[in-house]
C-alpha cells in the first residue's frame, strides 16, 4: 500500500507539472506571436512610408521643374490680347482645360471679353489687317501656345509616371538612415512596443547578406531578427533590399509579459511539490520508528524477561519443599532476587528518565564542577565491573583547567553509559581508556576502547532515540537503544559536542567536549 501511494501520488504530480508547464508554454507562445505580429504590421508600416516619403520627394521635384519651364500667362499679359480702345465691338472668348494627375483634379479657365457693335461668329477665322482681327491672330497663337503647354504638362506626368514605376537606384540614396530611424521608433510606440532595438539595411543578393547601413553596435548573434523587403512595389529591377530588426531584450520582455500567471504558477506548483516530498519523508520517517519501535520492544521483551524470569525462579525454590531452606541457600536466593531487582529497576528507571527528559520536564542542577575528579569517581566505582571481565580499565587526567558549570549526577550518567557500552560490545576482555583534556575552551573527555565498533553507515544514527546497530535475531547485546540517545541530549543541554570515530574489529572513541567556565 505505502509503495502503492508513492506511485500514486509521484504520477498524479508528474501530471500536474505536466499540464502546469504545458500551459506556461502555451502562454508563452501566445505572447511570442501576439508580439511578432505586432513587430511585423509595424515594419510593414515602415517599408510603407519609406515609399511614401520617395513617391512625395518625386512629386515635389516634377512641381519644381514645371513651375520653372512654363508659365499659363502669354507675353505680356491677358490685357493686352485685345486693344481696349477700338469701339464698336462686342467680342466674348473663352479657353478651359481640366486634367487629373497625381496632385489632384487642374481645371484651368481664360475668358476674354469685349464690348462692341461687331458680331464674330466664328473664332477660328483670321480678321484682314487693319480690321482689329489682330486680337484673333494673338488669341489664335494664345490658344497654340497653351496646346504647347498641355502637351509639356502631359509630357510631364508620364515621365512622372515612368520614374513612380521605374524607380530605382543604389538603396543609401533611397533611403534616409534619420527618417528610417524615426520612423521605426514611432511605429514601435504607436504599436506599443518600447523596448529598445537594432536595425540595419541589408542587401541579400545571392544568398549572401551585405549589411549597407544601421545600427553601429548591430550584432543580433542568436537573438530573433525580424526582416522586411524594402521598396515592394517596384515594378523594374525589384532588388533584394531588407530592413532588419532584433530586440537584445526580447526574451525577457516575453517573460515579463506573461509572468503574473507564471510566477503564481511555478510558486504553487514548487510548494505542492513540497508537501508532498515532506509528506514522503513522513511517512518514511514513520515506517522507519515503527520499525524501531517494533525492535524496541523486542529488546525491551528481552531485558525485562531475564530478571523477572530470575525473580520467579528464586521465588519457586523458596516455596519447593524438596529443598532445604538452609540459612546458606536462603542468602543466596536473596541476594539473586536483590541484584535482579535493581536489574529491573535500573532498565525501568531508564525508560522513565527518557521519558521525562523528551517532555523537556527535566531541570538541571547546574553547579561548579571538576571534571577530573568525576571522572576518577566513575572510573574507580566501574573497575569492578570491568576486572570482573578479566578486563583493564585505565584513565589520564590531563585536563589543566578542568572547571565546568554542570548537573554533576546527568554528566556522571553520561560516563557511566559510554563505559557500559565499552564493555558490552567487547567480545574479549575489555580494554577501555579513558583521559581528559584541555583544548581551546573546552574540556574534552575521551573514552575509548578495542571492541567490535561501529559501521560507517550507522555513525550518524547511533544517537538517534531507539536506534541501535542491526544484529539480526541476536540479543547477545541487551539494551532499549536509549543510551547515546541520553548522552547526546544531556551534553547538548550543556551547550557541548561529542564526536564519535570507530572502525570495525578496531574499536570506538567518543569525545566529550563541554566548555570552561570563563572565569
Amino acid at each position: 500500500m505505502f509503495i502503492t501511494l508513492i506511485a500514486l501520488m509521484v504520477l498524479v504530480m508528474a501530471g500536474l507539472i505536466f499540464v502546469q508547464v504545458n500551459s506556461i508554454m502555451k502562454a508563452s507562445e501566445i505572447r511570442e506571436e501576439q508580439f511578432d505580429r505586432t513587430v511585423t504590421i509595424a515594419l510593414l508600416n515602415v517599408v510603407r512610408e519609406l515609399e511614401l516619403f520617395e513617391s512625395k520627394k518625386l512629386v515635389e521635384e516634377e512641381n519644381r521643374l514645371s513651375r520653372d519651364n512654363f508659365s499659363l500667362r502669354p507675353p505680356g499679359g491677358f490685357e493686352n490680347i485685345i486693344p481696349r480702345s477700338t469701339p464698336g465691338s462686342d467680342v466674348s472668348i473663352s479657353f478651359s482645360y481640366s486634367q487629373q494627375n497625381l496632385d489632384g483634379n487642374i481645371r484651368e479657365q481664360v475668358q476674354v471679353r469685349v464690348n462692341d457693335s461687331l458680331q464674330i461668329d466664328s473664332v477660328t477665322e483670321r480678321g484682314k489687317p487693319g480690321e482689329f482681327p489682330s486680337a484673333f491672330d494673338e488669341l489664335h497663337d494664345y490658344n497654340v501656345r497653351q496646346q504647347k503647354i498641355l502637351l509639356q504638362r502631359i509630357n510631364d506626368k508620364m515621365k512622372l509616371a515612368r520614374k513612380m514605376i521605374f524607380r530605382g537606384g543604389p538603396v543609401e540614396e533611397r533611403i534616409s538612415h534619420a527618417f528610417l530611424e524615426e520612423s521605426l521608433i514611432r511605429n514601435f510606440r504607436e504599436s506599443g512596443i518600447s523596448l529598445d532595438f537594432r536595425f540595419a539595411v541589408k542587401n541579400s543578393n545571392l544568398g549572401r547578406d551585405r549589411l549597407i547601413f544601421g545600427s553601429k553596435d548591430y550584432n543580433r548573434g542568436r537573438k530573433k531578427e525580424y526582416n522586411e523587403l524594402l521598396f515592394p512595389s517596384d515594378v523594374y529591377d525589384l532588388q533584394p533590399n531588407y530592413l532588419n530588426v532584433y530586440f537584445p531584450k526580447r526574451s525577457i520582455y516575453i517573460m515579463r509579459a506573461t509572468g503574473l500567471m507564471v510566477i503564481p504558477t511555478i510558486f504553487l506548483t514548487g510548494l505542492l511539490i513540497g508537501i508532498f516530498v515532506y509528506t514522503i519523508l513522513i511517512i518514511l520517517k514513520q515506517k522507519k520508528l515503527s520499525i524501531i519501535k517494533n525492535d524496541f520492544i523486542n529488546n525491551m521483551t528481552h531485558e525485562l524477561k531475564t530478571p523477572i524470569s530470575t525473580i520467579s525462579l528464586a521465588s519457586q525454590m523458596l516455596q519447593d519443599e524438596s529443598i532445604a531452606n538452609t540459612r546458606m541457600t536462603i542468602e543466596h536466593i536473596s541476594k539473586v532476587i536483590n541484584q535482579e531487582s535493581k536489574r529491573l529497576s535500573y532498565q525501568v528507571e531508564k525508560v522513565l528518565q527518557m521519558a521525562v527528559f523528551n517532555e523537556g520536564t527535566l531541570k538541571l542542577k547546574m553547579k561548579t564542577i571538576d571534571m577530573n575528579n568525576l571522572v576518577m569517581n566513575v572510573v574507580t566505582n566501574f573497575e569492578i565491573r570491568v576486572q570482573s571481565k578479566n578486563g583493564e580499565l585505565t584513565s589520564e587526567l590531563n585536563a589543566v583547567r578542568a572547571l565546568v558549570q554542570g548537573d554533576e549526577v546527568h554528566i556522571t550518567n553520561v560516563v557511566y553509559n559510554l563505559l557500559d557500552n565499552a564493555v558490552k560490545y567487547s567480545n574479549e576482555a575489555p580494554e577501555i581508556k579513558v583521559s581528559t583534556e584541555t583544548k581551546d575552551n573546552f574540556v574534552v573527555i575521551t573514552v575509548k576502547d578495542k571492541g567490535i565498533g561501529i559501521p560507517r553507515e550507522h555513525q550518524e544514527h547511533i544517537f538517534e532515540k531507539f536506534y541501535r546497530v542491526p544484529t539480526g535475531n541476536i540479543h547477545n547485546v541487551k539494551g532499549f537503544g536509549l543510551g547515546l540517545s541520553y548522552v547526546k541530549k544531556i551534553v547538548d543541554a550543556h551547550k557541548g559536542t561529542i564526536k564519535v570515530e570507530s572502525a570495525i574489529n578496531k574499536g570506538t572513541r567518543f569525545s566529550l567536549f563541554f566548555p570552561i567556565i570563563s572565569n
